[in-house]
């Protein structure tokens, strides 16, 4: 009969170690990351919707006071926006057309884990519309 060879399992438990080391590091990531990237979308749509209202405001005042119409200056609310934007420090673009201001905002939040992992930022949008109301009302 032959002697049972008895394998050795050395390096195993190494093996299990690296790959769970980097699975709980991506999953790290994705919680911290993801959390990151929400609270750059809030600010994103903030900051959207707050241009946007700062345009809608700008109405056309000579239309206002001669024909009682409420409509918007589009290059007033243009420029209105995109300043906001500017002091926001954010990128986006801006449209009045009608009685509305619409504004897109595009930004990246950098990863702090997830970039070992070959993602080095999260791509964020955020879009709002702002009507122009008759005053008083």
């Amino acid at each position: 009969m032959k002697p049972l060879r008895v394998r050795r399992d050395d390096g195993q438990a190494t093996a299990f170690t690296v790959v769970m080391t980097v699975a709980i590091l991506a999953l790290a990531g994705l919680v911290l990351d993801a959390g990151l990237a929400v609270s750059t979308k809030v600010e994103a749509v903030s900051a959207a919707q707050s241009a946007a209202r700062a345009g809608a405001r700008e109405l056309d005042v000579a239309a206002l006071r001669t024909s009682g119409v409420v409509r918007i200056d589009p290059a007033k609310a243009r420029t209105a926006a995109q300043n906001w934007l500017n002091q926001a420090r954010l990128t986006g673009t801006v449209s009045a057309t009608g009685n509305q201001v619409t504004v897109s905002v595009t930004t990246a939040r950098q990863t702090q884990l997830l970039h070992m992992l070959g993602v080095t930022s999260i791509p964020i949008t955020a879009t709002a519309t702002a009507d122009a109301i008759v005053p008083g009302t």
